[in-house]
């Protein structure tokens, strides 16, 4: 071994006994007649330490070459440290060089590592390699290994197999492109890189396994944002025999594990919310629940007016905002005007305030309209206090949802930038009942919700409903959302064939492209498929959720940019085709 410790391991227990460190010159400082060098690796820093007029002519000439990031090997005794640094492990003690190695030099570097001064984005994915030389970044990955033993350790306790599907697979629609992979011996045709091994883990349950589960790589070829990429990890799990209270009650408890187990954060129970509940008071089947401001509707309580921007409207619904510190100025609800009015010129137009002042004054921007016990009574009925902010909007029905559902997105991103609520605020909720159809009336046809294989809540007495009114039958999935990100989720499964055959009926599949796109999960569902279920969490988005980012690309070794390419390694590239 090239080292005797780390630079992390050593303290007062080692004083005088001669060690041999590695690492990366992190910092040198010249005092004159000492220089200290602070020695870095990926576990810690030592203070190393030399002294002009005790040390070799040769150590202090080394010292003298050294820039930062050079990789060296000293060799020397431990010795208490004067000037003690109380937030490093090894903060009493440094180590006198006696001898020093340079292993490689290491030559100017593109962009500062540890200064906090700010660098390009694009730099530092050029430079990945340096870029995860960083404190931050190694902690945010190694929390991401503590997450995955978490997940192994507990998985292992409950019976789950982990078994490993293929990544090159048959193109199958799932919603998003696939990447795809020209198969060298059979000209014109193609594999497809796995969007999620859904239907092979279901095959997995007809075969017999019962729990299975893998941490699996998965590929979609879509618009990237900061929580996606085209390559991700998720921690998809699949069982037999159960029903879906079965997968929340353990799911829960994996997740509560997780953050006990890598953050000593100690979750509370878990909430849940039909679908429809979520839409109607958040606008989005992902609500951040740390903030309150569910929407509330004015619609029946207002008297008949002519105010012109509520008139005839068929939706008039707001959300109260906390304002005791008086952040929302004239300037920053005008502010809040600008921002609606790009994302929906007509509703965020009619953007209504009601300021109501922490001594019991009002003021609006309706004043002209209403009375002041008008005013007064819009208040009590929505409960609003001295110290809120009203924010109302009017227009139709799904417009308005979205614009107010900005609107408070708007507000979240301000408290979250004034920091007015701990990082380690968690509200976990399921989103359960979701609808299984959507009508997308740009192709007049039904899509999956989720995905064509989740299975639809049905009446004992049949499949009438699916007849009559498909858009009315709600589906058995479930969604987890922390802190208004869309964590994982899943559903249970068909597992008759005539089910299965129906819901892609229903989907615009014809007998034909039914059995060219799923000929062979269809047949192994007549021979005893199980009943069964599952979920798919996303590892890097729990990861970035856990740690109060936004990102998933910190959680990724070697990301891809919002072009989908990597400016490390230049990929994708063009090839010279033999």
């Amino acid at each position: 071994m090239l080292r005797t410790h780390t630079c992390h391991a050593l303290n007062s227990q080692h004083l005088h006994q001669n060690v041999i460190l590695c690492g990366w010159v992190q910092n040198i400082r010249d005092k004159g007649t000492i220089l200290w060098i602070d020695l870095r690796d990926h576990y810690g820093i030592t203070q190393l330490v030399a002294e002009k007029d005790k040390n070799s002519v040769n150590v202090i000439q080394a010292i003298k070459t050294l820039s930062r990031e050079t990789v060296i090997q000293v060799k020397g005794q431990v010795i208490e440290r004067a000037s003690k640094n109380k937030n490093i492990p090894t903060g009493d003690i440094e180590v006198s060089i006696e001898s020093i190695n340079i292993l490689n030099h290491a030559t100017l570097l593109p962009f500062p590592i540890h200064d906090k001064q700010a660098v390009s984005e694009s730099l530092r994915m050029q430079y990945r390699y340096l870029d995860l030389r960083r404190k931050t970044l190694q902690d945010y990955l190694r929390l991401k290994h503590q997450v995955i033993q978490s997940v192994h350790q507990f998985l292992d306790q409950h019976q789950f197999l982990h078994l490993e599907t293929p990544h090159l697979i048959k193109s199958t629609p799932e919603g998003a492109r696939d990447f795809l992979v020209p198969a060298r011996q059979l000209e014109e045709h193609f594999y497809a890189l796995p969007q999620s091994p859904q239907m092979l883990k279901q095959l997995l349950m007809v075969a017999g396994f019962d729990r299975y589960y893998q941490i699996a790589k998965c590929f979609r070829d879509e618009d990237l944002r900061a929580d996606r990429q085209p390559e991700f990890t998720q921690i998809d799990c699949e069982m037999a025999f159960i029903e879906q209270e079965d997968i929340l009650v353990l799911f829960e408890q994996l997740i509560k594990t997780i953050f006990q187990q890598t953050k000593n954060i100690t979750l509370p129970k878990f909430k849940r919310m039909p679908y429809t509940q979520a839409i109607q008071q958040y606008g989005t089947d992902k609500p951040d629940l740390r903030w309150g401001m569910p929407f509330f509707d004015l619609k029946q309580a207002i008297p008949p007016n002519d105010f012109p921007l509520w008139k005839n409207q068929t939706h008039i619904k707001g959300i109260i905002v906390d304002d005791l510190d008086g952040m929302y100025t004239r300037k920053k609800i005008d502010q809040l005007k600008g921002a609606l009015q790009k994302f929906h010129p007509v509703v965020g137009s009619r953007l209504v305030y009601i300021k109501y002042k922490k001594d019991n004054t009002i003021v609006s921007s309706i004043n002209r309209f209403f009375t002041s016990a008008q005013l007064q009574a819009f208040l009590q009925t929505i409960q609003a206090k001295p110290g809120h902010l009203v924010c109302i909007l009017a227009g139709d029905d799904q417009p308005t949802q979205d614009a107010l559902a900005m609107l408070r997105q708007i507000v979240i991103q301000n408290k979250i930038d004034a920091q007015s609520l701990p990082l380690q605020d968690f509200i976990p909720v399921w989103i359960t009942d979701f609808p299984l159809l959507h009508w997308d009336g740009d192709v007049q046809k039904y899509t999956a919700m989720h995905h064509p294989f989740t299975a639809p809540q049905l009446p004992e007495e049949g499949w009438g409903q699916l007849d009559l009114y498909p858009e009315k039958v709600k589906a058995q999935a479930y969604d987890l959302v922390i802190n208004g990100v869309e964590i994982g989720g899943g559903s249970i499964r068909i597992h008759q064939k005539q089910l299965q055959e129906k819901i892609l009926q229903l989907l615009g599949f014809t007998p034909k492209t039914m059995q060219q796109q799923f000929g062979f999960f269809l047949n192994a569902l007549q021979y005893g498929a199980p009943p069964h279920g599952g979920i798919a969490i996303g590892l890097d988005r729990l990861c970035a959720t856990m740690q109060g980012t936004h990102t998933i690309r910190d959680f990724i070794p070697f990301p891809k940019n919002h072009q989908g390419r990597d400016v490390m390694m230049e990929a994708p590239s063009r090839l010279d085709l033999v």
